[in-house]
Order: structure tokens, then C-alpha cells, then sequence
């Protein structure tokens, strides 16, 4: 296997796994970054079921963002904010964190830290 970031990353998040599941009274909130795009999900790992999830790519943040970069910490923050405000409408306040294989820095670290603001527990 070569060395290069994404392979990393790769088994940075197998690592992870091994420790971090998600049960229904404590969901995974999964993260995954992408050049241009960041996604949020809430998983119920026992039942192998999304709970809520949350992107760049919903309307509600494409007309928010709409000449604004959806690569950047901003916009990162506000998927943070909108599956934090999507989850506690489902009752879900406490999580464990996922963030798939990605340092904790940068546009993860802002959508964690949105997330923690707006109600969820990690």
C-alpha cells in the first residue's frame, strides 16, 4: 500500500472503528470531508440505520451559502448547526463523535464545534 493522505485517512477511520459504534441511546455522528463538500450523519449502528443527516448539498444551506464556498470553515459550521437543530427535533442529544479518519482541525473541528453549540453532547 502506498503512503499518501487518502490511504491515511483510510486507516486512520479503520482505527476508529474499532472503537467508536453507535447504539440508539448514543448514536455515531459520522463525518465526511470531501474537496468540495462536508457531510454529517447520525447513525444508529445496532440497527444499521441513519437517523438524520446533513451536507453542503441540502437546500436549506445551498440558499444560505449561495456565493459562499461550501469548502470552507463557515460553511462547515453551519452543516454543524443544521444536523445539531435536525437531531434534537428527533430527540437525539448525545453522541459519540466520528470523524472519519480526518484530523480534528480545520472545517471538522468548526463543524464539531457548531454541533456542540447548538445542543449536542460529545
Amino acid at each position: 500500500m502506498t503512503i499518501n493522505r487518502k490511504n491515511l485517512v483510510k486507516r486512520r477511520h479503520l482505527r476508529i472503528r474499532k472503537k467508536v459504534q453507535g447504539t440508539p441511546e448514543r448514536p455515531r455522528l459520522a463525518v465526511f470531508r470531501s474537496n468540495f463538500h462536508i457531510y454529517a450523519q447520525i447513525i444508529d449502528d445496532v440497527a444499521q440505520h441513519t437517523l438524520v443527516a446533513a451536507s453542503t448539498l441540502d437546500k436549506e444551506l445551498r440558499e444560505k451559502l449561495k456565493d459562499a464556498s461550501t469548502s470552507n470553515c463557515d460553511a462547515s459550521a453551519e452543516v454543524g448547526k443544521l444536523i445539531a437543530q435536525r437531531a434534537l427535533s428527533k430527540g437525539i442529544d448525545k453522541v459519540v463523535f466520528d470523524r472519519g479518519g480526518n484530523l480534528y482541525h480545520g472545517r471538522v473541528k468548526a463543524l464539531a464545534d457548531a454541533a456542540r453549540e447548538s445542543g449536542l453532547n460529545f
